[in-house]
């Protein structure tokens, strides 16, 4: 059998494979060179951007748990101005997609980055982080309030006509719901799902280990939570999906695609296995080899039934 085709078309976006660092696993693909050829991607995603340079959340910002890692890094990031004074001209380098992901402390703040962004080829996409659940005056509360999403989104839309990606936040009642408020605002494409909110509590201490209380929970222990969303939103919604949540196989980013993700996000493995990128890949090129399928869209959520259960 010849070699399967894992293109991928995520929209307008045309990718060689479906494998996507996710935001803030691998800064701006530097930290990845020495292990993996970053252009064998499919595409990469920055570390999210703030309008203003962020110093992050005070340690300890990293805790793990059964089965996955607690974060409150907070965005550490260089800023709008420093990312383009300083790290376009490395992601200018890349020869495959490259996505910016944004956040901000007010409706404004996003409409500002859309805005400044907006004109730079470097960039393939803008990846709106309504989502993030550690920072204080904003991020998650954006991704839960239908009213906010809204707003957000149809204000970078106005500012900005290239390819929208919007990263939902999974801490809410109803993920298909506020897919769809994603769509009536102007996304292009979803990413789904961002971490959970958790903690973890020092007994010997007696108080929480993160110095943030809270953190973003990912790793395995989210990817039953995150396959059910991509399946849900797939059921119902006829927008490109980025699934991602606990993948570390290429098993594990297979089952995304029977669940109706185009491509997937790659995160947590990094960190365990700097190379877990180009394994993913080969792992999903060898199963299809070895079921007979010559390409990945004939397994496009191929595992949704007829009738999708309860959400």
């Amino acid at each position: 059998m010849i070699k399967p085709d894992l293109s991928v078309e995520l929209g307008q976006i045309q990718l060689q494979n479906p494998i996507i660092t996710a935001s803030g696993t691998c800064g701006f693909g530097e930290e990845l060179e020495d292990y993996i050829d970053v252009n064998k991607l499919g595409a990469l995603t920055v570390k999210g951007l703030t309008l203003e340079a962020s110093e992050g959340n005070s340690t300890p910002r990293i805790a793990e748990t059964a089965s996955g890692l607690l974060n409150a890094i907070g965005l550490e990031n260089p800023g709008l101005e420093g990312f383009i004074n300083n790290k376009l001209e490395i992601i200018d380098n890349y020869n495959i997609p490259v996505f910016v992901n944004i956040s901000g402390h007010s409706v404004d703040d996003f409409a500002i980055m859309a805005e400044k962004l907006a004109s730079y080829r470097e960039i393939a996409a803008l990846e709106i982080n309504v989502s993030c659940p550690n920072i204080a005056g904003g991020g998650m509360v954006f991704g839960t309030d239908r009213e906010l999403l809204y707003k957000v989104v149809k204000k970078v839309r106005s500012n900005y006509g290239g390819p929208l990606i919007i990263k939902l936040s999974p801490n809410v009642t109803d993920i298909v719901e506020m897919t769809k408020v994603a769509e009536e605002a102007g996304a292009d494409i979803i990413s789904l799902i961002n971490t959970l909110l958790g903690m973890s509590i020092d007994i010997k201490e007696k108080k929480p280990v993160l110095a943030n209380t809270f953190g973003g929970l990912s790793g395995p222990a989210i990817k039953p939570v995150a396959l059910r969303m991509v399946y849900q939103v797939a059921s119902e919604i006829d927008l490109p999906l980025i699934g991602m949540g606990g993948i570390m196989t290429g098993e594990d980013a297979i089952e995304f695609i029977l669940a109706g993700a185009s491509a997937v996000g790659i995160g947590t493995a990094t960190l365990i296995d700097p190379e877990a990128c180009k394994r993913i890949l080969r792992e999903m090129e060898d199963y299809m080899l070895e079921n007979k399928i010559e390409d990945l869209s004939q397994l496009r959520g191929k595992a949704i039934q007829p009738a999708c259960i309860d959400r």
